[in-house]
């Protein structure tokens, strides 16, 4: 079934090329890392050829209706982690929309004076980009400090399938020792070999001349193996996919955005690691059908998933799933989801998906401490959960602090007319004299729990 007319598109794209980045093979916390010259170039190489494909008129896949000269900013969507790798996505976030959204000599203003201001850098258009920090939004970068997630990278390391991978490996990983600065040489640390490998191939000449051949295609196989494994589940709602299953919220939040004739979103762009890549191919049956996807995807990949109309007679949408492998892929490759030979219907896609999405902060949290069954809100909010202290022990420290408030009222009210009756009376009270310190430490200390 073919589906002609492009509604809009949620991309997926993984930043370009960077320095060396380690990541702790047992909890995924991130090293330093740096953007280069190369992965600007390459991000940017993968906006033009967006643009070449959804901002084009002689396009099959040009998104209709789309501004495509200068940039609307209520048409578009941009999001860019910053967290981990975050510096590098972020420039190669900015680049791919350089790309995207090239410079234009008609980016001008005439002045009420009349002069005519064009932007700088010929017409350079500046596109609102949301940073999204994992401190205040899991929403694209989840595996990070989630302890469920961690207990599910020892479970994948004690497996029979790792165990018995590893021995296959070792020869490689004694060979490959003499060829690595840093990281552990193991299967354990097969990504940051992986990338060691690749980085000093890329940018060190002397470090080229000496690698032997095929060290780099089989740390990347090994790479690919580990990666694949911790970033998947044999579930869809396994613990594995967690990268996958929340980057879903924004990506169906999207989808009703642009089915929704009131609003003008056509095009989201979420610049991202790899990670959810992994991810997302697993849950929607991708690797399965193509096997060769399995693994990590290049730099400035991307995954591009396309709102389509139905045909003649059928009011139904359907979403297309595109993949572009870096610079190894001239070209989209069409894939199939969830076992269909074309493309499958929205509304199928959100049934088979949206009972695994996570889709705030506090339910991310409560998935990561292992309380997956516990009842939360269903709102979709990845702001920054100011709300779990349980509400009960918010009214009980509310109520103390107004009585609190009261008591020292009466307190020094109690003072005051005790001062001027002082004044009225020629016969003196011996009555010990009460302090605000001895008051508190006596009286409200034991009742608020405090030492006295």
């Amino acid at each position: 079934m073919s589906h002609v007319n492009v509604k809009g598109a949620v991309i997926l794209a993984r930043n370009g090329d960077r320095t060396f980045y380690y990541q702790d093979p047992s909890t995924y916390a991130p090293g330093p890392t740096e953007s280069t010259p190369l992965g600007e170039a390459e991000a940017h190489n993968l906006g033009k050829f967006l643009r070449s494909i959804y901002l084009n008129a002689n396009s099959p896949s040009h998104i209709q209706g789309m501004r495509y000269d200068l940039a609307d900013t209520k048409e578009i969507h941009i999001k860019a982690k910053n967290g981990g790798e975050g510096k590098p996505v972020f420039d190669s976030c900015i680049a791919l929309l350089q790309g995207l959204f090239p410079p234009n000599p008609n980016n001008r203003m005439t002045l009420a004076n009349g002069r005519t201001v064009m932007a700088p850098l010929n017409g350079y258009q500046y596109i609102p980009v949301e940073t999204v920090e994992p401190s205040n939004d899991r929403s694209l970068e989840s595996w990070t400090e989630c302890p469920a997630f961690e207990k599910h990278i020892e479970s994948f390391y004690s497996s029979e399938e790792f165990k018995k991978e590893e021995k296959n490996a070792q020869p490689f990983f004694n060979a490959v020792k003499g060829f690595i600065f840093g990281p552990e040489v193991d299967l354990q640390n097969a990504y940051n070999v992986y990338d060691f490998i690749g980085t000093e191939l890329t940018y060190n000449q002397s470090y080229a001349y000496r690698l032997p051949p095929t060290y780099i295609e089989q740390a990347q196989h090994w790479a690919n193996f580990h990666e694949n494994g911790v970033f998947s589940s044999k579930d869809i709602n396994g613990i594995g996919n967690i990268a996958g299953r929340t980057i879903l919220s924004s990506i169906l939040d999207a989808f009703e955005r642009i089915v929704y004739d009131e609003d003008p979103l056509q095009l989201m762009v979420q610049e991202v690691t790899y990670q959810p890549i992994i991810s997302l191919l697993h849950m929607t049956g991708i690797t399965e059908r193509y096997p060769d996807l399995k693994g990590i995807p290049n730099f400035a990949s991307a995954l591009s998933i396309e709102l389509r109309g139905g045909d003649e007679g059928d009011p139904r949408d359907f979403l297309r799933f595109k993949f572009k492998n870096g610079t190894d892929d001239e070209d989209f490759r069409v894939l199939n989801v969830f076992g269909h030979n074309g493309d499958i219907s929205l509304t199928e896609f959100i049934y088979r998906t949206e009972n695994y999405i996570i889709t705030s902060n506090r339910a991310w949290d409560r998935i990561c401490s292992g309380r997956p069954n516990e009842v939360v809100s269903t709102s979709k909010s990845w702001v920054p959960d100011f709300t779990k202290t349980n509400s009960t022990s918010v009214n009980v420290l509310t109520a103390a602090m107004i009585s609190m408030f009261m008591v020292f009222g009466m307190f020094w009210f109690g003072k005051f007319v005790a001062k001027k009756n002082k004044r009225r009376s020629y016969i003196r009270l011996e009555e010990p004299e009460v302090s605000c310190d001895s008051f508190l430490g006596e009286y409200l200390a034991p009742w608020l729990g405090m030492e006295a």
